[in-house]
């Protein structure tokens, strides 16, 4: 597996983890920061390379910082 993967699968899985501290579904999470919900389960399995600002829309969407959504990756 390439380091960027990795990556990715090690993103997705923060914000899945914080999304379920939160509660919420991947429905509702894509609701509050203005995606599709389809986007939100590639992201959560790896499938998708963000942008930064749409990092920092999942972050805020799910109140906390893009630094804590990076922070070890």
């Amino acid at each position: 597996m390439a380091n960027r993967d990795k990556i990715l699968l090690s993103f997705g899985r923060k914000v899945r983890e914080a999304r379920l501290l939160c509660g919420i579904t991947q429905e509702e999470l894509a609701d509050r920061a203005g995606f599709d919900r389809t986007y939100i389960s590639l992201v959560e399995r790896g499938k998708r390379n963000l942008s930064l600002l749409n990092v920092c829309q999942l972050a805020q969407a799910l109140g906390k910082s893009a630094e804590d959504l990076v922070r070890g990756l």
